[in-house]
């Protein structure tokens, strides 16, 4: 049997289109394998970002015992606990790489600078690694502008072999009030400038990421925190400069699932 012109281009063009639909689906399949595997790299690197957090004053030892083992098993960057938890958190680390990180003058930055540097000292006696201070909103909006710089150097003073980051605490700051304190946190030392307590009425923002980043020009690193929750969130303020990622969602951000509760 013999098939004609018309048959036979038919026929060839039903071999020429199953064999494109194969190269197509190949493609694909090439695509989503490609794909996948930046996912997973992206998500084994954004481990580095995060500085695991829990600082609800109800925290508990079991807690923070949860949480080390959470940091280790995720290889998270630092654990961020209250002072208290310093020495145990350290004790539950030991022989990881994950740095322990405390906050001091936490949530408000409204106690005494004596009071700062202590708390920062006996932090780092117990073995914290980072330090996290809350600024003196108060002070800055009275335009007191001394008094904050020189309560920051106070504390970076301390500890000039150490990491200091400055909490601005964005969400009760205008504009400028973001800028200046920004720039007196860098001119006092600080090593970062960090958004948010996460205690506050709002968390980082990237208007006010980009705000602090104008201001840093690479001279200092920026900390965001306060609401990041997910995988999305996390890099678009990685994408725009941020170092450092202060939540307690970092295993939801590493995993993509469910994100916790806190604010932080």
């Amino acid at each position: 049997m013999y098939l004609n012109k018309t048959d036979l281009n038919h026929s060839l063009k039903v071999i020429f289109m199953r064999i494109l639909a194969f190269y197509k689906l190949f493609d694909i399949y090439r695509f989503y394998l490609k794909n996948k595997l930046n996912f997973n790299m992206t998500m084994k690197l954004l481990n580095t970002y995060i500085d695991h957090t829990l600082l609800k004053p109800t925290a508990t030892k079991n807690d923070i015992v949860k949480l080390c083992k959470e940091a280790k098993e995720y290889q998270f960057f630092s654990v961020c606990v209250n002072s208290c938890y310093v020495a145990l958190a350290k004790s539950e680390l030991k022989n990881s790489k994950v740095k322990v990180c405390s906050v001091i003058g936490f949530p408000l930055g409204a106690m005494s600078t004596r009071a700062k540097v202590e708390e920062a000292k006996s932090a780092l006696d117990d073995g914290a690694d980072e330090i996290d201070m809350v600024i003196n909103v108060g002070l800055l909006k009275s335009k007191d502008f001394d008094a904050v710089w020189k309560d920051i150097e106070a504390v970076k003073k301390m500890m000039p072999n150490n990491i200091l980051k400055v909490i601005l605490e964005t969400c009760y700051l205008e504009e400028v009030e973001i800028i200046k304190a920004s720039e007196l946190a860098i001119q006092s030392g600080a090593d970062f400038i960090k958004t948010s307590t996460g205690f506050g009425i709002g968390g980082a923002t990237i208007h006010d990421v980009k705000l602090m980043k104008s201001v840093a020009n690479n001279e200092v690193k920026i900390k965001a925190s306060g609401g990041i929750k997910n995988a999305k969130t996390a890099l678009e303020y990685i994408n725009i400069g941020v170092k450092r990622l202060g939540t307690s969602s970092g295993i939801a951000i590493v995993t993509n699932g469910k994100s916790s509760n806190s604010n932080y």
